[in-house]
């Protein structure tokens, strides 16, 4: 496993980590079981960051994960939670609910402090508020030991620039701007390494839009997106390639961003993912399914508040 330097923070973490919403059961039901012995998997393999939320399985991927790290050292791994999202709709990013729960966040996972806490996607609130209430009440959490460093999270560019005009963070976890599709968030690099911001990104395979299976009815790409991916899947099927494959080698070859969080409730499944990064990337294969996938390059689709979106 390849490790790399978190931004400013001191912090050297794996190049793929562990994204542990499927702990929760966000896309199918999970056994406690299955969920220790991810976990137990990724650490094993020299992941040594993981990345939960409380709004994950509303609570249950929080409580799942601190099952699994009973008995694991807490120097073996870099623990990052989140605060502020708490349900589909359901956000409160004030200073008093932010600090509560990062207690009750302690109480699931059975530990002391966490090294990251990350307000979870802020685009859907103002950003003011996150700049003069949030942030200012995550600060005196680092002050007390209970959080190490404190971060920013969501899917449009914009709110990272323009928190970091007016606030100090130590880093963004973007998701779905790093893939084989939209690079964009290359675009606000340069500025983020200028502040030593540490970068991460989530969602390699876009969530489940770059994978032989169909993308979730959930999903919110329109139509456009949808069908280039299904075809460029239908591609990389037909070489006998599993496209989630070539999103994942490509996204964690990209040594600017410190890390790729990818997420998973099955042993094996992270045991794959571990393997294809050890793999030489297919650069012929990479051409042919960027070409296929260059009438939807950089395209997105809006969350949250209208003026949060690129």
């Amino acid at each position: 496993m390849e490790y790399r330097p978190l931004g400013k923070t001191g912090l050297q973490v794996s190049a793929l980590s562990f994204g542990a919403s499927s702990l929760g059961g966000v896309f199918h039901p999970v056994a406690r079981e299955d969920c220790i012995k991810t976990v137990h998997t990724a650490l094993d393999l020299g992941v040594n960051f993981i990345d939960v939320s409380p709004y994950y399985g509303l609570t249950k991927a929080e409580t799942m994960l601190g099952y699994a790290l009973v008995g694991v050292p807490r120097d073996h791994y870099i623990l990052a939670t989140k605060v502020g999202r708490y349900g589909q709709n359901e956000f409160d990013f004030s200073a008093r609910r932010v600090i509560s729960s990062v207690d009750e966040s302690l109480a699931r996972l059975g530990c002391g402090h966490v090294d990251l806490i990350q307000c979870h996607d802020i685009e859907f609130v103002r950003l003011d508020q996150i700049i003069h209430e949030t942030l200012p009440a995550l600060e005196k959490l680092r002050q007390s030991g209970k959080v190490r460093f404190v971060g920013i999270t969501g899917l449009p560019l914009k709110i990272f620039t323009q928190v970091l005009k007016s606030a100090s963070i130590d880093t963004i976890l973007s998701y779905c701007r790093y893939t084989l599709f939209d690079t964009s968030l290359l675009h606000i690099v340069p500025e983020l390494e200028k502040k030593g911001v540490g970068i991460m990104s989530a969602a390699p395979i876009s969530m489940g839009l770059l994978s032989h299976r169909p993308a979730p009815a959930w999903h919110p790409a329109p139509p456009a997106i949808r069908e280039a991916c299904t075809k460029a899947a239908a591609f990389c099927h037909s070489r006998g390639v599993d496209i989630a494959k070539l999103a994942i080698q490509f996204a964690v070859a990209e040594k600017r961003i410190a890390t790729t969080i990818v997420g998973t409730a099955n042993p094996e499944n992270f045991r794959n993912n571990v393997r294809w990064i050890d793999e030489p990337l297919d650069q012929s294969l990479l051409a042919h399914v960027q070409n296929l996938l260059k009438p939807i390059h950089n395209h997105t689709w809006p969350s949250g508040l209208p003026e949060n979106n690129d």
